[in-house]
């Protein structure tokens, strides 16, 4: 998958494709209908399929400090987008300029002019340009005038509501990962490259591969049972706390996970980590043995999740 970052790295040769929009934050089935309705469209008309995406994220832009957790880091997403078979993946920077465009605007300067879009496939909930004034029917009518085709993809339902990543974010508030699961068609995950720590876990005997968010809030929190990938070629089981350590000072939020009959060395390794349950809420303890208590209580639990999850 090529990754072109602005439109002024788009050359000659990125335009004409079938294109989709949107953040695709967690990239949920809702997301993966999208796409894979790309896919056939690009067979169909012989075309490479490309999907243009915000950064940040307009939300983040216009009220940093409220905006939605993110569900996945640019990285994870392009990763996934990868396994999904896209073909060009295009990173537009919204900045002042960028908002000041209406959505007649977004269409010919973006769509037409710089990427020659024959395609557009789109979700329904999809809003873009000044005002939100972009909506489908605006599409559909430049189209007819501008030379490319419209395909507006329904919402995927799940228990009588549209998947979105609204739900995924408060599913993983509440600790409900059978509903995230249900919703991605996956585990959710984060990654990271392990980085140097304090050692404080290895000297309790439960040593914690320690990765950073990448985020400005996380979206989830607590101790969980998880699966961790990169470890040794397998997938290994392991329980896994995000947050701020309270007990030990407190400080930046992490994510530690500790790998079950692991031994070895993971420092730089670049790990995947998948959130199978929700044990409880982090906590904090009057002392290093009451934590390790607990600590031996979390192991236990998740070794039994895992064993029959």
């Amino acid at each position: 998958m090529k990754i072109v970052r602005g439109l002024t790295n788009a050359r000659p040769s990125d335009r004409g494709c079938v294109l989709t929009i949107g953040n695709f934050d967690g990239l949920h089935l809702g997301h993966e209908a999208i796409v894979g309705h790309l896919a056939a469209r690009g067979r169909e008309h012989g075309l490479p399929t490309a999907l243009l995406t915000f950064e940040p994220n307009p939300r983040e832009y216009f009220d940093p400090a409220n905006a939605p957790a993110r569900l996945m880091r640019l990285r994870d997403k392009a990763a996934r987008l990868a396994e999904l078979g896209l073909d060009r993946l295009i990173l537009l920077k919204f900045d002042q300029r960028l908002r000041a465009w209406n959505g007649q605007e977004f269409i010919e300067r973006v769509l037409v002019e710089a990427l020659g879009a024959r395609h557009v496939v789109i979700g329904s909930a999809f809003r873009f340009g000044k005002g939100r004034s972009g909506t489908v029917e605006l599409l559909r009518q430049a189209g007819r005038q501008l030379g490319y085709n419209v395909d507006e993809v329904g919402a995927v339902i799940i228990d009588g509501e549209r998947v979105s990543s609204t739900r995924v974010r408060a599913a993983l508030a509440r600790g409900d990962l059978v509903t995230v699961r249900r919703l991605l068609g996956r585990d959710y995950r984060m990654t990271g490259r392990v980085m140097e720590g304090r050692r404080l876990g290895r000297t309790l005997g439960y040593a914690t591969a320690n990765l950073r968010l990448h985020r400005r809030v996380s979206p989830v929190a607590g101790v969980f049972a998880v699966r961790v990938h990169g470890v040794d070629g397998r997938t290994r089981p392991g329980v896994a706390s995000v947050g701020s350590r309270p007990t030990v000072g407190g400080g930046e939020i992490l994510l530690e996970a500790h790998v079950f009959d692991w031994q070895g060395d993971l420092y730089g390794r670049y790990l995947g980590v998948d959130f199978v349950a929700k044990l409880r809420e982090e906590s904090k303890f009057p002392d290093l043995n009451s934590l390790v208590e607990r600590m031996h209580v979390d192991a236990r639990e998740a070794r039994q999740v895992l064993a029959t999850g």
